[in-house]
């Protein structure tokens, strides 16, 4: 079959847009789908959203040569991808994925879909959620064939290909990096990575839609329990008055061994959320998963522990909380834990709290609420007599050694 030249993108993101400003910069008509007006005008205007190194100026060029172009509607194509949210609603042991959104963009694409069509989720999702989505869409529409009723005979074809991108190096990542596409035939599988090769230059590995889902939660799982191993180092060595960072640098110099380092918790839209999902649908199973999200979502709590303690020694706590975002040199601020604990300190009335975070203009409303402000690096720096390095940017890590001197200094992050 002759490779799709519409493609709807639903939901423009920090996935949606990078990937439907790609396709575009390769040929294909894009039409990008977002329930948020804004968002839509924004990208009419040519411009991002959101921060992302060269998406600026991809997007203006795109949308100005008239192949990419937002509207808040479905529209008819020849290929949907969906990128969509799917958030954790709860929290630790009790948190669920909740799928709503994925739901939602399956019942607005079924009334445009005609024969020989192809829907891709690449929402991170718990496994079955492929065929979910398309149950949603046969229920619908009676008149046409899915997958899980005529197999690779059937009119629409579905498959599931996980994003697998890091913020701060999108546009490189989507390019560059290896594919899973799981199908929920095989037929629906080789139509989506022949869309994929479009634009993907890294290997298209083909598989079904169930181990597709759980090998994009595999991979986050992975990273967060080897980070769990970080910040449990972390603990004991506070408890034995030992320097982590320095551990971790005599450990590494092992050969087969690769400790990663800690830090003040896990953020980001993937590794803080998606190891629930597999905790959520195997309890009993995912045991080591499960504990790992603990001892990690234990961390902000340490943290601001020993801000309190330092925080007491001081007549009048003035502490420059530096950076919010979940890592470096990045505007996000999903499920960030320096966002946590600047709340928790804030809650607690620990002292005078001055916010820099260089890569926003505004505060979060959570922040925002709590009477707080952004201040300028400099003057936090000079009016503060604690320092909680919670976010290692490159603009902080040329302070002046001197101006740290005479104040306390918690670094999270070993960068100083």
């Amino acid at each position: 079959m002759a490779s799709p030249t519409r493609i709807a993108v639903i939901g423009l993101g920090y996935i949606g847009l990078p990937t439907a400003a790609v396709f575009a910069e390769n040929g294909v008509e894009v039409v990008g789908v977002d329930t948020n007006p804004l968002v839509v005008e924004t990208i009419n205007q040519g411009r991002p959203h959101f921060g992302e190194p060269n998406l600026d100026a991809l997007v203006r060029r795109v949308v100005e040569g008239g192949k990419l172009r937002a509207t808040g509607a479905i529209e008819s194509a020849d290929a949907f991808i969906v990128a969509v949210p799917t958030p954790l609603r709860g929290h630790g042991a009790e948190a669920a994925p909740d799928i709503s959104y994925v739901e939602a963009a399956a019942r607005a694409v079924a009334p445009v879909l005609i024969p020989g069509n192809l829907v891709i989720l690449e929402s991170t999702s718990p496994v079955g959620t492929t065929e979910r989505m398309a149950a949603i869409m046969a229920e619908l529409r009676p008149d046409l064939t899915f997958p899980q009723q005529k197999g690779e005979m059937a009119a629409i074809q579905v498959a599931h290909c996980p994003e697998r991108v890091l913020p701060g190096r999108i546009l490189e990542e989507v390019v560059n990096n290896a594919r899973v596409i799981g199908g929920m035939t095989r037929k629906c599988a080789q139509r989506a990575a022949n869309l994929y090769k479009i634009v993907v230059r890294g290997e298209c590995r083909v598989t079904n839609a169930r181990t597709a889902e759980l090998a994009k939660l595999t991979e986050n799982a992975y990273r967060d329990v080897n980070i769990a191993f970080a910040n449990e180092l972390s603990f004991i060595c506070d408890k034995l008055r030992i320097n982590v960072w320095d551990l971790i640098a005599m450990a590494n110099l092992h050969p087969r061994v690769n400790i990663l380092t800690p830090g003040p918790g896990v953020g980001g839209h993937c590794i803080a959320v998606d190891p629930w999902f597999i905790v959520a649908t195997n309890p009993n199973e995912a045991k080591l998963i499960r504990l790992a999200r603990e001892i990690n979502d234990a961390k902000p709590g340490f943290v601001c522990e020993k801000v309190r303690q330092r925080a007491a020694a001081l007549r009048e706590p003035v502490i420059a909380c530096l950076g919010l975002s979940y890592k470096r040199d990045v505007d996000d601020l999903r499920e960030s834990p320096a966002v946590e604990i600047v709340r928790r300190l804030a809650e607690e009335r620990v002292g005078e709290l001055l916010v820099v975070e260089p890569h926003i203009s505004t505060l979060p409303a959570e922040l925002a609420d709590l009477g707080l402000e952004l201040h300028d690096f400099d003057q936090a720096l000079d009016r503060a007599n604690l320092v909680l390095l919670l976010v290692d940017h490159m603009s902080f890590m040329q302070v002046d050694r001197d101006v740290l001197k005479d104040k306390f200094v918690i670094d999270t992050r070993g960068a100083w």
